[in-house]
């Protein structure tokens, strides 16, 4: 079943994210999920007398002097859903296939999110942060998370082209405390270089952050450029910028340009070790996310 289109037949996204989450979570072990654990803090010099489990043996080994390894501990799982609504992610028109995805993909991990008891918070955001919610449990808050999504999926596109790197720093600084962070967006930035938007993500993770980055494109179009070699007027979703070329005058250049910032984006997002899934809106929903589900719990 493709979601992405019989999400635009669900009035009720509850309904649509209740059913999902039944079904792929049926069958897993354990859920997808879970609250953080103890995570290297700092070290700190050995007292004689006390239990020496945590020593640094390896750094005793550089310095000759014993260390303690310290640790924070915080087991209650918060996450922060980040929403891409500019012009870009309402591609292609006819459609919005990329919105939708984002969606009610954001809408099953709210739902999950709810069953596991967890806090959870929706940020919309284009160029700066258009709208953000509390990070909570609460039904209530989950139909309010919910609304705000159901309302996305029926609305009109950010009018500002997207600045993915700014925005990201902004939400940083209105996030303190350890949370899972999970960006559902397809990175165009046209705000900033790809320098900035790579810092931005580090500096998620450098606040100790758990972060997941769906990268949401239409595989047909914006990654392969398949398009017949005939007359097109290309508009800048965002811009409203025009041209008119035959696609073969570009595709080489094009193709060589994106699929470049892909492979770059993946090197870096596994260098900053953040969870990278390329949901190409071409697939079925099952393809992407129930994959993504289950290596998450052999994970856990």
């Amino acid at each position: 079943m493709n979601l992405q289109e019989t999400a635009v037949a669900f009035d009720n996204l509850d309904l649509l994210a209740s059913q999902v989450v039944e079904g792929f979570i049926t069958g897993l072990h354990r859920s997808p999920f879970h609250g953080f654990s103890v995570e290297f803090a700092e070290h700190r010099i050995y007292n004689t007398g006390e239990s020496t489990k945590n020593i640094d043996w390896k750094l005793y080994g550089r310095t000759d002097k014993l260390f303690v390894k310290r640790f924070d501990e915080e087991t209650n799982l918060r996450c922060h859903l980040l929403l891409d609504v500019s012009g870009s992610m309402y591609y292609p028109k006819e459609n919005n296939a990329k919105i939708r995805f984002a969606v009610v993909a954001a809408a099953v991990l709210a739902n999950l999110m709810k069953k596991q008891r967890d806090a959870f918070g929706l940020f919309r955001f284009s160029d700066t942060i258009l709208s953000q919610t509390d990070v909570r449990s609460s039904l209530s808050h989950y139909r309010l998370v919910i609304q705000q999504l159901q309302n996305t999926l029926a609305g009109t596109p950010a009018k500002a082209a997207t600045n993915v790197a700014k925005t990201l720093n902004q939400i940083v600084e209105q996030i303190h405390r350890r949370s899972l962070v999970v960006i559902f967006s397809d990175m165009f930035d046209s705000g900033s270089g790809k320098d900035e938007l790579f810092d931005a993500l580090q500096h998620l993770r450098f606040r100790k952050h758990e972060v997941i980055l769906f990268h949401i494109v239409d595989g047909q179009t914006e990654m392969e450029f398949d398009f017949d070699n005939r007359p097109y007027r290309f508009v800048d979703s965002e811009t409203s910028e025009e041209l008119k070329l035959y696609p073969d005058d570009v595709r080489a250049y094009y193709l060589e340009h994106v699929r470049n910032f892909r492979q770059e984006l993946k090197l870096k997002c596994n260098q900053f070790r953040i969870d990278y899934v390329e949901a190409d809106v071409r697939k079925d929903f099952e393809q992407i996310l129930l994959p993504f589900f289950i290596k998450r719990q052999k994970l856990g």
